[in-house]
């Protein structure tokens, strides 16, 4: 782990490569698993905001869970996760994300709250797990935490990656700096040219 201000960074950050593949993977990390994504708590009042200006970009399934009351909390917008407390996103059959936009004519499916956000609807992006993925993001009271998530269905992403030379950090450049500021991924381009890069360990 090496230390950036306030946060500690595994290595793999720096040495493992990625770059989402929609095409190949038609957006599965939001299909596949049998949990939600983590939500910070003060994105459960932006959910729950802009949801009239992003329902619309959802599936019809997922609007429906969201609306029926199904799951613990307030019952539109989050599960309350029985075994440690954990916010995370509702899920259409306990599969789907609720906040998937139906398959485009390529069969890609997206996050409805990104689309409404890249449109200029909202200002709420989406929520900072997935926007950070394959990045996991752990707060403790003096840092937080930043580990690299395998997963084997982002495996067209690892390859893109590597043909492209691009490491998880700098395909993560936008929502990192979002999270942590430009000082702090200037640091990040430091060390890993210090460290990690080619020139940097020769």
């Amino acid at each position: 782990m090496i230390a950036i201000q306030n946060t500690l960074v595994s290595d793999q950050i720096f040495t493992e490569c990625f770059c989402c593949d929609l095409q190949k993977c038609k957006g599965c990390c939001c299909i596949e698993g049998d949990a939600g994504a983590p939500l910070e708590k003060d994105e459960i009042p932006l959910l729950a905001k802009y949801y009239p200006a992003y329902r619309e970009y959802m599936t019809e399934a997922g609007r429906a869970v969201v609306e029926d009351g199904r799951y613990p909390g307030d019952g539109r917008f989050y599960e309350v996760f029985p075994l440690d407390g954990s916010l995370l996103t509702p899920l259409v059959g306990n599969r789907d994300c609720v906040y998937l936009t139906p398959p485009d004519r390529d069969g890609v499916s997206y996050c409805a709250i990104e689309q409404a956000f890249r449109e200029g609807r909202i200002p709420f992006r989406k929520p900072v797990s997935c926007a950070m993925f394959p990045i996991r993001v752990q707060h403790f009271p003096e840092y937080d935490a930043l580990n690299y998530f395998q997963w084997d269905i982002c495996a067209d992403a690892v390859k893109l990656g590597r043909k492209g030379g691009i490491p998880v950090f700098r395909f993560l450049q936008e929502p990192l700096t979002d999270a942590y500021g430009e000082e702090w991924f200037r640091e990040a381009e430091a060390v890993y040219e210090a460290l990690f890069s080619k020139g940097g360990r020769d």
